[in-house]
């Protein structure tokens, strides 16, 4: 028999694989792992709020990020580190839900962690803290419920200024200043396209499009789409066209199975050339009658094809993408045809006008429908550069996105961290009503609140001791809607300022860190296999070859 000597190590590491990690205990794991998202809500936490800071990202693609956007930025970071990376998966989940408050959330969770890693320094352990942090979230929510405007869970989806309202923070946390002139494009672009019952209002039906030149005043709402693409062929303009969709392309087709024709004399030849001719005129001729003036192909449109388009007085639109290609389905109310063929009258789309138009020295194509069961709108953006234009499209997306969450769920609390200090102040009161060691995991949790003030002061410049301070003396006096002008940087009551946030955003920002937080923080080893073989996917093409 064989001793155990011949076994390697002892403990576990002779029961794992060699090359595996482990580490386990308070130090290693549990105080590491807070380091780690510690170190990620520092990247975000100094772009949150409408002063925040731009990032600049280069992602393994060599792409460049300018922006302030937390959900954009922690995607594109490659981010390692298994603790950090549940907080990425909460901001993410946050994106998607609401599609505002990734930044609240990753940097609210990171927060949270630097609180609890004092707490473990003095002796708590891990699983109190939990108890604490969990007894302190439901409680933050019935606080929440308690600081909800009066009056605005009932709102009108088609009121410009009730959504310009609830949607202004959302915009202005990524391009302030300028939310004035976004807000209501957004707004516009969001009615045109809201269903008969709102809660069905697909993101996807406000389409962006991005156009170097001019300035973002230069930016509108058109009803309909705008291809980026210039029209095939030499017409240009059609006004109230029905419109046929082609999605295999344009073209004499080729026959399913190799053929040979053996041609004898030179008459035959010319008629062989003369019947394709007649048969691709035959073709367009019956789109032409069936009453559509404008082809839409999803490939490539053959020279032929388009020259008896163009003798039939027809517009040929090109649009390869065949996401665009449905979308523009949607718009008109086409039904896409596989192959070349006479259309039927229902299968064909209605457009208001169809106009080749050049913005800034791009060309694109205009396709507007201005009456009834509109179904795409487009916000066009006018930047001076790509990156501006990227982050103008983000505070768009982040505007459609909170119009979804009214249309669900309209309530309103204050914003510009009012609702924040009034949490904190509640919390703390009752903090101080329990026994047990889990007061003292609340009352840390009520101070975490405090990062919200604190980070928007810093980040606007402003002495942030100060600010917190008078924020609450303002709310132990009863004014529960003081929070902070960054503009004049004093405390100001924000239903003067209009600055108020969304109830939903708040209340799943605040429930997604908490949750990611006790994920966190019930981890006490981690254990790393050994990586699999093969190339790593970041080592350069050739760069283990030897030198010669």
């Amino acid at each position: 028999m064989v001793g155990l000597g011949a076994m390697p190590g002892y403990g576990i590491q002779s029961m794992l694989k060699e090359g595996h990690r482990h580490l386990s205990g308070l130090e290693e794991a549990v105080l590491k792992n807070i380091d780690a998202c510690g170190e990620l809500s520092a990247i975000t936490r100094t772009s949150l709020g409408p002063n925040g800071m731009n990032k600049m990202v280069i992602n393994h693609l060599d792409k460049l990020f300018v922006t302030n956007d937390a959900a954009t930025i922690v995607n594109e970071l490659e981010v390692q580190h298994p603790a950090a990376k549940i907080l990425v998966l909460a901001g993410r989940a946050q994106q998607e839900e609401i599609g505002d408050g990734a930044n609240l959330t990753i940097s609210f969770a990171g927060e949270l962690l630097q609180k609890a890693g004092e707490l473990i320094r003095m002796g708590l352990h891990p699983s109190e803290i939990i108890i604490g942090y969990t007894k302190a979230i439901n409680k933050t929510i019935e606080i929440l419920e308690d600081l909800v405007e009066k009056g605005s869970e009932n709102m009108d989806v088609r009121n410009k200024e009730e959504v310009v309202l609830r949607m202004r923070s959302a915009v202005a946390s990524k391009q302030f200043g300028q939310e004035d002139i976004l807000c209501p494009l957004v707004a516009d672009a969001c009615m045109q396209v809201c269903p008969k019952n709102p809660a069905n209002f697909n993101v996807d039906n406000v389409r962006v499009a991005k156009l170097v030149g001019g300035g973002l005043r230069n930016s509108t709402v058109v009803r309909g789409m705008v291809l980026k693409n210039d029209a095939v062929g030499s017409i240009k303009r059609v006004e109230k066209a029905k419109i046929a969709v082609f999605a295999g392309g344009v073209d004499t087709s080729a026959t399913e199975t190799k053929g040979t024709v053996l041609i004898h004399s030179a008459e035959q030849l010319e008629n062989y050339a003369k019947t394709e001719e007649a048969k691709v005129e035959e073709l367009i001729k019956a789109v032409a009658d069936s009453g559509a003036k404008v082809i839409v192909s999803g490939a490539a449109v053959g020279d032929m094809a388009l020259h008896f388009c163009e003798r039939y007085k027809l517009m040929v639109l090109k649009i390869s993408s065949k996401f665009e290609l449905r979308r523009f389905c949607r718009t008109t109310g086409a039904v896409a045809i596989l192959k070349l063929s006479q259309p039927n009258v229902d299968e064909l789309g209605y457009a208001d006008s169809v106009s080749v138009e050049e913005i800034g020295g791009a060309r694109v194509t205009v396709v507007k429908n201005e009456e009834g069961g509109n179904s795409v709108a487009t916000v066009v953006l006018r930047g001076s550069t790509d990156s501006i234009l990227d982050d103008l499209e983000r505070a768009v997306d982040d505007g459609v996105n909170t119009y979804k969450s009214m249309c669900r769920d309209s309530r309103i609390i204050p914003g510009a961290a009012a609702t924040e200090i009034e949490l904190a102040k509640r919390l703390k009161e009752f903090s101080l009503k329990e026994t047990g060691l889990d007061q003292y995991a609340i009352a840390k949790f009520a101070e975490s609140f405090e990062m919200v003030p604190r980070t928007l002061s810093e980040n606007a410049g402003l002495n942030a001791m100060e600010i917190i301070s008078s924020l609450y003396a303002e709310h132990a006096a009863g004014n529960t809607k003081v929070g902070i002008d960054l503009e004049e940087g004093v405390c100001k009551d924000v239903s003067v300022l209009k600055i108020w946030d969304l109830y939903v955003t708040k209340f799943f920002a605040l429930k997604y860190s908490a949750d990611a937080v006790c994920t966190v923080l019930r981890v006490d080893q981690i254990i790393m296999a050994k990586p699999a073989g093969g190339p790593r996917r970041d080592a350069q093409p050739g760069g283990g070859m030897d030198e010669d």
